[in-house]
């Protein structure tokens, strides 16, 4: 019923993005991202959220025994609506609103379209998917079939080449570095990684960008234990879920079997074959198999995965 990417409304009137595939007690796994002050909505940045949590609604913060972790949650019984991507996408589909965000995401979808995009299984997340888009506002669309997703990053690069679509420009991948603060990389190599993904670019000046959240990843609901900060080096083996969320790169290591970025910078930052230096927390789960997690939020400092060595191409 609810899934990452959707957003739910809380009685008081709090929006929360949903983090996770799964309830934990009763509580869904999400994150604080607007709420509404003096009758204007504003977006709020994890450390805005989690002091706003704290001043006014501590019942929402919430430690995770699964993921041995600090996040935000909400009981079911508090949810008053239930954003849905999918048929958010559907509506603006049909109804075609009058407004200027709309209208490049409209433009896209008939550029998408003619291309021979079907969406029935696409969603749109974000401020449109609860109406709260603005002029700076971003498209941010969610897939939910791997081949879907897989073939829509083909037709943007070749739409890029074709010039129908334009890549990033330096202004608005530096905007993009700043916002999501990964400072840990500097902006030429965030750059390199980001122009090999295929999941963003412009239209009308408009940034868009193409998020996977595939239905067949199982979904294991293990419990895992931090066992202390790591960095490493290690050759990423298997790259099948390097896009999906969280992303997971399987790696070769003789203690640590994957590497897992719970933040999109790091979705597809490499493919199997590559050198990756890896830093972040060391989990095992009951079994005690290990894991290295980057992040469980956008900002994650002092932590990050960078490509040393690409594979040889073709």
């Amino acid at each position: 019923m609810y899934r990452p990417k959707d957003f739910i409304q809380t009685t008081e009137g709090l929006i929360f993005a949903i983090v996770a595939e799964n309830t934990e007690n009763g509580y869904i796994r999400a994150f604080l991202r607007y709420v509404c002050l003096k009758g204007s909505w504003r977006k709020l940045s994890t450390e805005q959220a989690n002091a706003f949590l704290a001043e006014h609604y501590p019942q929402y913060l919430f430690y995770s025994k699964q993921l041995d972790a600090h996040l935000h949650a909400v009981l079911q019984e508090a949810v008053t609506g239930h954003f849905s991507p999918k048929a958010r996408l559907q509506y603006l589909l049909q109804n075609q609103p009058a407004d200027p965000v709309c209208a490049d995401f409209l433009q896209l979808c008939s550029l998408l379209a003619a291309e021979g995009i079907v969406f029935d299984q696409i969603g749109i997340t974000g401020s449109l998917l609860i109406g709260l888009q603005n002029s700076q506002s971003d498209i941010d669309l969610v897939c939910y079939d791997r081949q879907v997703f897989h073939g829509l990053r083909l037709r943007v690069k070749d739409l890029i080449r074709r010039k129908l679509l334009n890549e990033p420009t330096q202004q608005a991948w530096q905007d993009a570095y700043l916002r999501r603060n990964c400072s840990d990389l500097d902006l030429n190599e965030y750059i390199a990684h980001e122009r090999l993904k295929h999941n963003k670019a412009i239209i009308n000046q408009r940034k868009f960008d193409i998020s996977l959240l595939a239905n067949d990843r199982p979904v294991t609901g293990k419990t895992f234990n931090k066992l202390g900060a790591a960095c490493i080096e290690a050759e990423v083996t298997d790259d099948q879920y390097a896009f999906d969320y969280p992303a997971e790169f399987k790696i070769d290591h003789p203690e640590i079997g994957s590497v897992v970025s719970f933040t999109a910078t790091y979705s597809g930052q490499a493919q199997t074959g590559d050198m990756i230096r890896v830093a972040g927390f060391v989990e095992a789960d009951q079994q005690g198999v290990k894991r290295l997690v980057v992040g469980y939020d956008r900002e994650s400092p002092g932590q990050y995965i960078k490509c040393i060595e690409r594979k040889p191409s073709g």
